[in-house]
């Protein structure tokens, strides 16, 4: 199962195809834009969420509510194009419409603008800031919403939340259940457990948006009903850690992921890290911890799947550090897009998503997937197979 994204932040339209879905899957609109919605919300969102009120269009691969099995089409107005129609348009422009053309050549730190620029020979760095922009995750959330609808179906459940907001850590030690977890997490600015750690992030966010400055944090996913051995230790490139740590990484802004206890295993011991096999005539095969996150060996091991991301703080800044036009090669202060002071409740629901459609291929790849009745018969006896095994 595999999607291709298209589509510039101020451009028209944002499109995905999905290739690779079973048949027979009951799949709405509406399971989308759920997700599309959660992605938008969040305390230190920008003017930008104001403007769009992303819904998706379904262009091919369903009818009556089920997947036909052949490749969906998703496709996400940019109601801001209408202010963009010259910038951003598909036609030439006539020599003397100066202020169309005018290029961007001032690339601001942090960003893609300069290294794209030099990748691909533009000399106007518009035609990187506005694929490279986080706008795009948009429809890799739309992507992700039919790979959550996918797992929902076979009992496979994700949820998320953030753990830090700009040096502010939330106190989480246990969850109730994945749904307590996921409906607390909704209803919070900040989608944080902790409710003394969700007012001082909002203030820490409130705090860096008065100082020009942006903050970052990390969230985390979590995903239960996962079936054993999905994965592989076989392959490199199957490894399902590895698959879920590239895609977390693929989001705009994240540069670093652990899973279970992750980088604290460093400081323990072997016999703190690990661990221990239990097995029960009703559940089979569990862990007495959950230190390793659900994975062992490149595959899961039934136990829930923890993983979490760290997001930098977004570089466009109010208070913008110094770069280099690219033209002139002198220095200036580096130019203001809108921007958010803190994205990091949203990019909980997007490492959220990017997550469950990993997950899914993952399946899609190991189980007979032509046909969703088909595939949810062989995952149940897998599941039996190895509770018995």
């Amino acid at each position: 199962m595999r999607y291709l994204t298209s589509g510039e932040s101020h451009g028209p339209k944002l499109i995905t195809i999905i290739e690779g879905l079973p048949s027979g899957m009951p799949l709405l609109a509406s399971d989308i834009n759920e997700e599309l919605a959660r992605r938008q919300k969040g305390h230190g969102r920008g003017r930008r969420m104001q403007i769009e009120k992303d819904t998706v269009e379904i262009g091919g691969g369903i009818r009556h509510g089920y997947t036909l099995g052949s490749p969906v089409s998703l496709i996400v107005e940019n109601n801001d194009w209408k202010h963009w129609t010259k910038i951003m348009g598909q036609d030439p422009i006539e020599e003397d419409e100066t202020e169309i053309k005018r290029k961007i050549s001032r690339p601001r730190p942090g960003h893609a603008d300069l290294n794209g620029a030099i990748k691909y020979g533009h000399r106007d760095m518009r035609n990187v800031l506005e694929r490279s922009s986080a706008r795009e995750t948009t429809v890799r959330v739309a992507a992700g919403a039919v790979g959550k609808k996918l797992l929902s179906l076979l009992g496979i459940k994700v949820a998320s939340h953030v753990l830090e907001i700009g040096g502010v850590k939330a106190n989480v030690e246990s969850y109730e259940s994945i749904e307590k977890l996921a409906e607390i997490s909704e209803q919070s600015p900040v989608r944080c457990l902790d409710p003394i750690a969700e007012k001082e992030m909002m203030k820490a966010i409130d705090d860096a948006k008065t100082n020009g400055d942006s903050i970052g944090g990390i969230v985390e996913v979590i995903v239960e009903g996962m079936p054993v051995g999905v994965g592989s230790y076989v392959h490199y490139d199957r490894k399902l850690d590895a698959k879920l740590a590239g895609a977390i990484m693929s989001i705009n802004a994240f540069k670093g992921v652990e899973f279970g206890i992750g980088f604290e295993a460093a400081r323990k011991p072997g016999s703190e890290v690990h661990d221990e096999i239990l097995w029960d005539e009703q559940n089979g095969y569990t862990r007495k911890t959950n230190r390793l996150g659900g994975l062992e060996g490149g595959m899961s091991t039934g136990m829930p799947i923890v993983v979490r991301g760290v997001m930098k703080p977004i570089p466009t800044l109010y208070k913008p550090l110094n770069s280099v036009d690219i033209e002139t090669k002198e220095p200036f202060a580096a130019s203001i897009e809108r921007s958010d002071s803190c994205a990091v409740p949203a990019a909980a629901v997007v490492a959220e998503n990017v997550v469950a459609w990993e997950l899914a291929c993952a399946i899609i790849d190991q189980f007979y997937s032509d046909r969703f009745d088909s595939l949810l018969e062989n995952i149940n006896k897998h599941r039996e197979y190895a509770r018995e095994f």
